[in-house]
């Protein structure tokens, strides 16, 4: 499709786009829009979206906040690396609000690793328990936010009792659960259930060279 001619609104739209892509390295929300063009309302905003879109100038996911993709780049999100969490020993930690202050960092990653979860957030690994699954200390988690488990799956919990948080594989066996390494120089920790309280599932794991 040819692309159409733009009016001075849509190429200001445009370029605050791109600015803010390269800065943040996931898209402006359309309020965010509103605020760096100097425009009177969100619907002017929605308005040229669609005309810039019919262009071919970008894609919209009109389902979720920054679902603005630029056409020619691939789509980033910005995933918070918000701590760490143990493949070893639990580590020590003041709380489960310790994972949800100021992220460490944002990374920037593509869609396709992502996925369609919401709130989405990433702690890097220390230890081995889990290097047969082959995540390996240093590895990134992405994770999504979860309060159950199946059994087998990997999760990211918080044991109460020991005011630690640790990253294993979840059993649930009749009145006890068993926290399970993938590692077979380590043993596994048991809990009973009401000291267990799941965060998070594993959504993908990143190796950072």
């Amino acid at each position: 499709m040819k692309q159409k001619a733009l009016s001075p609104k849509q190429e200001r739209m445009l370029a605050f786009i791109r600015q803010f892509l390269g800065e943040r390295g996931y898209p402006p929300t359309v309020r965010d829009i509103v605020r760096g063009c100097g425009l009177s309302s969100t619907s002017v905003v929605d308005y040229n979206l669609t005309l810039l879109e019919r262009g071919g100038y970008l894609r919209r996911d009109r389902e979720v906040s920054r679902g603005i993709e630029l056409a020619g780049r691939k789509r980033l999100v910005g995933v918070p690396l918000l701590g760490y969490i143990a493949a070893g020993e639990p580590l020590e930690l003041p709380g489960e609000e310790a994972w949800h202050s100021s992220p460490l960092e944002v990374l920037e990653m593509p869609q396709e690793v992502v996925g369609n979860w919401e709130r989405v957030y990433a702690l890097k690994v220390k230890g081995t328990s889990m290097i047969d699954a082959l995540i390996a200390d240093g590895d990134i988690l992405v994770m999504r936010p979860a309060r159950q488990a199946e059994n087998g799956e990997m999760v990211a919990v918080w044991l109460r009792n020991r005011g630690e948080v640790t990253f294993k594989r979840f059993y649930l066996e009749g009145d006890r659960v068993r926290l399970q390494p993938e590692n077979s120089l380590m043993a596994p920790i048991y809990c009973h259930p009401s000291e267990v309280e799941v965060q998070g599932k594993v959504v993908a794991v990143l190796r950072m060279f």
